[in-house]
Parts: C-alpha cells; structure tokens; sequence
C-alpha cells in the first residue's frame, strides 16, 4: 500500500539532503518564523516543513498542481485530513507497546510482537477504511481519490476476516504441529510447521474418536534441560512463520510511517492558513508556468513572515515583471525594500513545494535555484573584512548558479564605497544576465542603478520606495527612475530632531554623505 499524497508515483524522501545554501536562505528569508507557524510546536512538522520547502520542486510542474489540489481538499476537509493523521500516528506510537517482541532473537517471541502488533494495526485499517467509506466523496483531487480508491479495493471485509483467521491461528492456542526429518547424527532436519487439524472438538469427541497411531512422550515438571530442547524445537518450526508476521507488520508500519510523513507536510499548511486567516491575511493558490517562460507578476503580495508576527494587516505590492531578468530597487529608507525583496523569495519558495502564497494572485515561473545574498552583521570572528566576506559569499554563490536561477541581493557591497561597491555589482549583475540568472537587486548605490537605467534594457524593471511629501513611507513600492538620496533626513529628524545647522565649508554633497552613512546604520 503506498499513500502517494506527495507525488502521483513515488514516495516522498524526508531523508533528501536540503539544498547547499539551506542556512543563508533561512537566514535572509526569516524561513524560521515560516516553519514555526507550520509546525505548531510539533517537532515533527517542523522537520518536514523543512524539508519539504527547501526541497522545492524545480521541474516539476505537474506535481506542484498535484500538491495544490490535495491542499485545496486539506483545506476543505480539515478535521478528516487531522482524523486520518492522527490514526497514523496513533499506529507508529503503539509499536512501542510491542518492541520487546520485534527486538528478541527468538522465533516466539518475534512471533509474539508480530501478532499483536498486526491485531493494533488491522484496528487502525478498519478506522481508514471507515473513513474512506464514510467521507471519499467530499475529495475532489486526484492524490485524494487515488488513496481512498487504494483503501477501498484492498482493505475489504473478506481481506480483514482472512486476517483475522490467520492472527488467530499464529496464536497456537492448540499447540504447535510441526514435521522433522532426522539427518546426520539424528540431528533434525527439514522442519515445517504444519496446519492444525482444524477446530478443536468437544471433551467427547475427543476421548472417544479414534486416533492415528502415534509415539509420545511427556516432559518432567522440573526437566528445565528437556523444556529448553522442546522450546527450541517449537522455535524451529515457527521461525519461518514468525519472520513472515514480522515482514508484514514492517510492510504496514512503513505505509503508515509514509502517510504520517505526506500529511504532515499538508497539515503544516493547514496551519500556517488558519493563522493567517485569523490575521485576515490573503492568500491564493499561485499560477506556476515552465522554467525559461520569464513570468512573475502578482497582485496583493506581502512578507508572510512580518505577517506572523506583526498584529494588523502587511502592505501588499503589485507588479508585472514578465519578461524582465532584472528588478533593481531603489528609493527611501525604510521604505519596505528588504521586505518586499523576502516577500518574493518566500513566495518562490512556497509556490515551488506546492503551497499556496501570501498574495491575492501570483504567478511566476518555476526557478532552478533560488539564492540570496544579504548584506550581514559585524561579526568579530571573521578573519577577513566585510567587503572580502561578502565577495567570498558571492564566489560561492556564483560557482553553484545555473541558466534559471534567481539571485536576491540586498544592500550587497554596501561595506565599501559607492564608486568601487557599484562597479564590483555592475560587473556581477551584467554577467548573471547574459547567463540568463534573474536578479532582484536592493541598493542605495546611485551610481549603479542610475548606470542600469540609462541602458533603456528591455529586461530591466525599476522600483522605487513610495514616499509621500510629507515624508511618511507607504512601503509600497512603484515603477520609477532611481532618485539620487535615499532620504536620509527623514530618519535624522525622526530620532533626532531638527538637522542641525551646518558650517558655510560644510557642501550639500558633504552632508549628504553624512546622512546616507548614519541612515544605513539605523536601517
């Protein structure tokens, strides 16, 4: 039996390795604030939301949709979907109960373990099965229909009674029948365990009825030596039977194993949706399209992670950037840019494992890669300066990219100057384009943005911070030329006051400059 919630024809793997950068993207995107909501304080659901956003599907388009229409009915069927989850767990939990039966190196009790663990497990079939009966017709996907039809056809009331028969018989009440062949030495030989004589007649019947000839012999109460032997004689004969019940109990633990591991992934999302729904968050299912058709746009999109920990609704951005491999952002501190830049790699992500997105639509393309390369903290163990770390990061980055990645980069080479900071950028960006690499780059770098723009490229998009004249930030951001400050004022005159006059040899320019530091520090 196999679940196949996850992929029409195969297993889900939670043991694949997660992709090199797992920790940068963690990192940059705030994946951690992602995964708690998923996981619900379940250990377990935390593991697999891991695993299963990080290990995004890549090419694989049909599968997404196979995903979103099993979560469409998780969704729609909540408690069913919980119901069935929980049978599953309740099945790995009561293997416990038997263990000592799976771990002993004698045929009984191997033989013991395996039958009342097969007697658990028959009991949570039934409730499966059950609730195939009773709810298969309020599932409309094709991952859902394939499992309840599997349920059906192999889980029927004839199946359960001929196990029930067999459970019974392996139980032995009337004693083991066993046939031995004496070899060299008289040693026994060919042992095979043979079928009872059938039910067990009445005290009657048995004194009177006629019996075949046969020699026997009766063991002395205290013989321990000759118990032993007779053990091991009965052990002989049941060995090949009480291996066969373990197989099979081992075949049923591992369906249930990969149904509690497939669910759980879809469970996590039924969470993640319950609290943004609870923030009165939108949400939609996103329009994946092919590697290579260089498609995004979307409507209402915001950070689902500020969404979960900020009490109100987050602002949302519009765009339409098909056909564009470059998204270069400008404009205003604190203007909403790095959560625009982290709403998009989210949203990436989670299209690609088959989630829905924070978004009231999206669409974009399927990625190879997704990588981002944020500016980062001092950090007094580095051996080298910030500049060198952030050049050593991207080398790393670049050496693992291929034609159909994307590269976020936020506020990267900001540790330098202007001029030798946007040209290191502009050399690095004009190579990932002619690779075909789609880029979203975050920067106060004038000279680099300003340098992009004059080039009129036709896969070239320029957003801008929105800031009102009065200085309030809208965090939206709009198509529009890159603007020579950052309005650094803004935020003095916010945590300072008035800006304090300035001597006659102090120039604008010189000024300027001071602000534009302090305000990326405050950033």
């Amino acid at each position: 039996m196999k679940a196949h919630l996850m992929y029409r024809d195969r297993d889900f793997d939670l043991q694949q390795m997660p992709p090199l950068n797992e920790q940068a993207l963690t990192q940059d995107l705030e994946l951690s604030t992602l995964f708690s909501a998923m996981a619900a304080d379940d250990k377990f659901l935390l593991q697999v939301a891991k695993q299963a956003v990080l290990s995004g599907l890549s090419d694989e388009l049909g599968t997404i949709c196979f995903r979103q229409n099993v979560l469409r009915d998780c969704l729609k069927n909540e408690s069913v979907v919980r119901g069935i989850y929980n049978i599953a767990v309740e099945s790995i939990e009561s293997t416990k109960k038997h263990y000592l039966g799976f771990v002993s190196r004698y045929p009984g009790g191997i033989l013991h373990g395996s039958v009342g663990q097969l007697q658990t497990f028959m009991g949570m079939l039934k409730k499966l099965k059950l609730s195939a009966d009773e709810y298969s017709d309020n599932f409309e996907s094709e991952g859902f229909a394939a499992f309840f039809a599997m349920l059906k056809a192999e889980l029927t009331d004839e199946y359960f009674a001929i196990i029930e028969d067999h459970l019974n018989e392996m139980k032995f009440r009337g004693g083991v029948l066993v046939s031995v062949e004496l070899g060299n030495g008289n040693e026994g030989t060919n042992y095979v365990l043979r079928k009872s004589r059938g039910e067990n007649p009445g005290w009657i019947r048995r004194i009177f009825a006629r019996r075949p000839p046969a020699y026997t012999f009766r063991i002395a109460d205290r013989d321990q030596a000759g118990a032993q032997v007779l053990s091991e004689l009965r052990g002989r004969g049941i060995n090949l039977v009480a291996n066969a019940l373990a197989q099979s109990a081992d075949h049923i633990l591992s369906f249930f194993v990969m149904l509690r591991a497939e669910l759980a992934f879809y469970i996590g999302c039924v969470n993640l949706h319950g609290q943004l729904t609870q923030n009165r968050a939108p949400t939609c299912f996103p329009v994946p399209l092919v590697s290579g058709a260089r498609a995004l746009s979307f409507h209402g999109l915001y950070d689902v992670c500020l969404s979960l920990i900020q009490q109100g609704r987050v602002i949302g951005n519009d765009l339409n950037a098909d056909n564009k491999l470059l998204v270069m952002i400008t404009g205003a501190n604190q203007g909403g840019k790095s959560t625009f830049l982290r709403s998009v790699g989210l949203a990436q992500l989670m299209m690609q494992c088959g989630m829905f997105v924070a978004a009231e639509s999206f669409s974009a393309e399927l990625c190879r890669g997704l990588f981002t390369h944020f500016k980062r903290e001092e950090d007094a163990a580095m051996k080298s300066g910030k500049f060198d770390e952030e050049l050593c990061r991207m080398s790393e980055i670049a050496d693992r990219m291929a034609p159909g990645c994307i590269l976020l980069c936020n506020e990267s080479f900001a540790a330098t100057n202007e001029r030798e900071g946007s040209e290191v950028a502009r050399q690095i960006i004009g190579a990932l384009l002619e690779t075909g690499i789609k880029v979203f780059f975050v920067t106060h770098f004038f000279d680099l943005a300003r340098g992009f723009y004059l080039q009129k490229m036709d896969t070239a998009l320029f957003l801008r911070a929105e800031r009102q004249s009065d200085g309030r930030r809208t965090f939206r951001l709009i198509e529009g030329e890159p603007l020579p400050t950052s309005y650094g004022e803004d935020l003095y005159r916010q945590i300072f006051g008035a800006i304090p006059h300035t001597a006659p040899s102090d120039s604008s320019d010189m000024m300027r400059e001071r602000l534009y530091a302090g305000a990326n520090e405050l950033e």
